[in-house]
């Protein structure tokens, strides 16, 4: 079925549009800037000698994450976390989880003792944040891990697949991928999932927001985000090849 009223006059399996810039800023070892739609994050990928104390001695290495979103990416504005005194529920789950998403592809022990810690900030928001988050991110720990081979400060490829992330879910009855605010804010099923170049699953995050889904309805989901993945790999592959 085809949803004429999509942004962009999207069918209910098309992306927003995509792309990405890299080296979006200047002293970062890995940067982007990741659009998908009217949502925009900079990711800048940074490393630093070291690792966690919990790591130490061990020779292996650790990519950790970072996320805010900057006061007006949204309609109205939102106070900075920091001005607030603690760092809300909704940014420790989002930066863990692109966190997760990244360690997921990395062999630590290729890595050597140090740490490549990715920042991701909103700079605009319009849906899909945290997924757009670790499909840049992943860009972005891309170009760091080519610095350090650049540099010889490491002899091989820590990465052993890529990683990306898209929305899925169910509105008005009907499953759409790649949800804009709108979408998103009104859907039945949320769900967000993480996956790697070769096509297997880091992470599913799904919720009923009013009607319980049936397992149909999760395949149609899935489905769509697995298709919708696959197209985003093959950019990030374009990309890195640029």
């Amino acid at each position: 079925m085809t949803v004429t009223t999509r942004s962009y006059n999207r069918s209910a399996d098309q992306l927003r549009p995509l792309s990405m810039e890299r080296g979006f800023t200047r002293y970062a070892e890995g940067s982007v800037l990741i659009s998908c739609g009217d949502t925009k994050v900079l990711c800048n990928a940074s490393v630093e000698d070291g690792v966690p104390p919990f790591m130490r001695g061990q020779g292996r290495g650790w990519v950790t994450a970072e996320y805010s979103m900057l006061p007006r990416a949204t309609v109205s504005r939102n106070s900075r976390e920091s001005t607030r005194g603690k760092v809300a529920g909704r940014t420790h789950e989002i930066q863990r989880l692109i966190g997760r998403s990244l360690r997921a592809v990395v062999d630590f022990e290729l890595l050597g003792e140090r740490t490549i810690r990715i920042d991701c900030d909103v700079l605009q928001a319009d849906g899909g944040t945290r997924t757009a988050s670790i499909t840049g991110a992943y860009i972005a720990l891309a170009d760091a891990v080519n610095t350090l081979l650049a540099s010889g400060s490491i002899a091989d490829n820590p990465l052993a697949d890529s990683v990306c992330a898209i929305s899925v879910g169910m509105v008005n009855g009907q499953p759409l991928l790649d949800l804009d605010y709108s979408e998103d804010s009104s859907a039945d099923v949320d769900m967000n999932i993480v996956m790697t170049g070769s096509g297997k699953f880091v992470e599913i995050q799904g919720t009923a927001e009013a009607v319980p889904f049936s397992c149909d309805q999760f395949d149609q989901m899935r489905k769509l985000a697995m298709n919708g993945c696959r197209e985003i790999t093959s950019l990030q592959r374009q990309i890195m090849a640029g």
